[in-house]
């Protein structure tokens, strides 16, 4: 598969999707810190809650020693509704303690020490490294599994070994954006359930595998 073309195609109609919530905190505030608590609050959330909830944290705390001043309750009420909101308010709070006592306040830059963190994946771990740090990374989360498949690119079972088999494969110079532009794919055209092929910019390059309906 042409996966530069793929790209390409792509990149030519993202400006029209919704942007995902991660990229817009990414964007505009260039902090690596608040890069990982929104990917936090992020795991099995909808943007739609995720960003409303990031602001109304960052609001009250945007560093490691100011969220440490906060309740675990009060945190809890500031992201609500996130999934697992109050066992994310207990992660959140680890991992600034964490970050204090181990890092010197600094969020890691390597994925190996952001793994280090508890709470910290390797979906969290590559979208810190690549959105906080513009270092090259590929964060796999349900969207870039599922399109990666679909697109005929790689043939994996889970996340995990996709991730492994895009870092063999894709070209390095499109690390750093892949996850966000599939994930915006994922979320406006290349839905899970009856995809929008219609409309998709890459129609023609995809392979369709899976797909047994699609508008």
């Amino acid at each position: 598969m042409a996966i530069d073309a793929v790209i390409r195609g792509l990149r030519r109609t993202a400006p029209t999707w919704n942007p995902t919530a991660l990229a817009v905190i990414a964007t505009r505030e260039g902090d690596p810190f608040r890069v990982l608590i929104a990917c936090i609050l992020s795991l099995r959330t909808q943007d739609t809650t995720t960003g409303p909830a990031s602001d109304r944290l960052f609001a009250e705390a945007a560093t490691p020693e100011s969220m440490l001043k906060l309740t675990p309750r009060r945190i809890e009420r500031l992201i609500y509704p996130v999934g697992f909101y109050r066992t994310k308010a207990r992660v959140i709070l680890g991992i600034c303690h964490d970050l204090l006592d181990r890092f010197a306040g600094r969020v890691p830059d390597t994925i190996d020490d952001l793994l280090t963190l508890n709470g910290v994946g390797r979906k969290t771990a590559n979208l810190v490294v690549t959105m906080g740090y513009g270092k090259p990374g590929i964060c796999v989360d349900t969207h870039v599994h599922r399109i990666s498949n679909r697109l005929g690119y790689v043939k994996t079972r889970h996340p995990e070994e996709t991730e492994m088999a895009l870092r063999a494969k894709l070209p390095r110079r499109h690390w750093i954006g892949y996850n966000d532009l599939l994930v915006s794919f994922g979320q406006n055209v290349c839905t899970p359930l009856s995809p929008r092929c219609s409309i998709c910019p890459v129609s023609s390059l995809c392979r369709k595998v899976g797909v047994t309906k699609a508008r």
